[in-house]
């Protein structure tokens, strides 16, 4: 079985499955969205253990980076300024951090960085956000977003893994046949 072939095979299952469980026994407590950025992320990395702790350190720098941001934005510390710049200039410096976290090797995966950080700004703006950036539970999007992320890049592992089998027995059972 071709490698591609192998991959949709693994990657269809796998997905399904995922989204099972997010909508279904994880009770919607988690972000499935989250989970399947996380999941490209981590093939984008580079797959392997090193593509997996790239993806999971590195977009959890970048949700804490954006609940860092989101708590200052919503201070009274730019209440002189129009509401729009003084969130710009938050973002701006919470983009500026991660950047300069990526100086240190465990978080130099700058797109997992903004993976983690979008994701976690657009589950907070959401209409029916859980809750405080604060809060140590699943009311913070911050949580949810980290564990969904871990969650989909371990799937993306897993995916990989169980593809390079199914891969592999296909080209095992052609040379069987040579």
């Amino acid at each position: 079985m071709s490698s591609n072939t192998a991959l949709a095979i693994s990657l269809g299952v796998l997905g399904a499955i995922a989204t099972w469980l997010f909508l279904g026994p994880l009770g919607g407590a988690l972000a499935i969205w989250a989970a399947f950025i996380a999941w490209g992320c981590f093939f984008h990395s580079g797959g392997k253990e090193s593509g997996l702790q790239s993806t999971i350190l590195a977009a959890a720098a970048g949700a804490i980076v954006a609940g860092i941001t989101l708590k200052v934005a919503g201070a009274s510390i730019g209440a002189s300024l129009p509401a729009n710049v003084w969130v710009a200039i938050c973002v701006g410096l919470g983009v500026a951090a991660m950047v300069l976290l990526a100086n240190v090797p465990l978080f130099a995966s700058i797109p997992a960085q903004v993976y983690g950080f979008a994701s976690t700004v657009a589950l907070a703006l959401l209409p029916a956000s859980p809750g405080s950036v604060t809060d140590a539970s699943l009311a913070n999007p911050v949580v949810v977003i980290i564990l969904s992320m871990i969650v989909g890049a371990v799937f993306g592992y897993v995916s990989e893994k169980l593809a390079g089998m199914l891969a592999g027995m296909g080209h095992g059972a052609r040379h069987a046949k040579a």
